[in-house]
């Protein structure tokens, strides 16, 4: 297979190392490739204002976008506009490649701790969300039979700020109102990734999440064991949560990705982060 990562950042540069392992020619689009490693062949080009070149015999593109701030504006630039000239890039070659596109669970505007699949709305909710949903919409309108993967929190090498805010003393706990937090950890979302491209018939869509829908306060509470740190105090009453941004309560399903066969190398956050504290894994730019 001759494959695409457009949108070659951390999560990229991972998925593009496992399909490289297993014999397949990479090509990685960045704006500066020169970070990337020797196994993904790099090439410049700043999705949000340029239409890429997609080569004619590629077999599989993989969009994993990154914006590099929370602003709309960057959002639109990022998952709109991004996607719609990696399209363009795709119409304009001789290419029919398989198309997976990562997005985020931010999409789901839930409450109330409700448990979340692949058949609850997409209603946004936020200025970041709703561009986002405007993207997966380009998406449907433009590739119908493409294959959306939204991913919950990515952890991993490099994501480390809740960790640090324990570390630091910064964090604290909000009993009796702590969200339920999802996570996923980076290797786990690029070989999902990974997985889901080699499905003879996936489905439309699947959500990324780890088997632990959890209380943030038990995510703090744990890594303060780990880290041998008093547990964080108690938040006043009108301090923000750590580790939220925006609201929302839900708990995110994988039923379906597991369904698939695959399996999670780390399926809850212990086994995560218990791997980040023991300097596990790569760091990419």
């Amino acid at each position: 297979m001759s494959i695409v990562i457009a949108g070659c950042g951390d999560l990229g540069t991972e998925t593009g190392l496992r399909f490289a392992r297993l014999g397949h020619r990479v090509v990685g689009l960045r704006r500066h490739p020169e970070a990337l490693p020797a196994e993904i062949e790099g090439r410049a080009v700043d999705l949000r204002h340029e239409v890429p070149v997609i080569d004619d015999d590629a077999t599989l593109v993989v969009v994993a976008l990154a914006a590099g701030s929370r602003d709309p504006a960057e959002y639109r630039a990022t998952y709109v506009d991004g996607l719609d000239h990696v399209l363009d890039g795709i119409e304009r070659s001789a290419a029919d490649p398989r198309l997976l596109v990562v997005s985020s669970t931010a999409v789901y505007d839930v409450d109330g701790g409700s448990v979340v699949t692949e058949e609850t709305p997409a209603r946004g909710g936020t200025p970041t969300a709703d561009v986002l949903v405007d993207a997966e919409a380009r998406l449907r309108s433009r590739a119908p039979l493409a294959t959306l993967l939204r991913l919950s929190g990515i952890y991993g090498p490099g994501r480390e700020r809740l960790i640090e805010q324990v570390r630091a003393g910064s964090a604290t706990l909000s009993p009796g109102t702590s969200p339920h937090t999802n996570r996923i950890h980076r290797d786990d979302a690029a070989a999902a990734i990974v997985h889901l491209a080699g499905l003879d018939e996936p489905a439309p869509l699947y959500l990324g999440t780890d088997d632990e829908p959890v209380r943030l306060d038990d995510v703090l509470v744990f890594l303060a064991g780990e880290l041998g740190v008093d547990a964080p105090p108690e938040a006043s009453a009108d301090a923000a949560p750590t580790g939220r941004q925006g609201g929302g309560d839900k708990r995110l399903s994988n039923a379906l990705l597991r369904g698939t066969g695959f399996e999670f190398r780390y399926p809850t956050f212990r086994e995560g982060y218990r791997a980040v504290l023991a300097g596990e894994g790569s760091r990419h730019a």
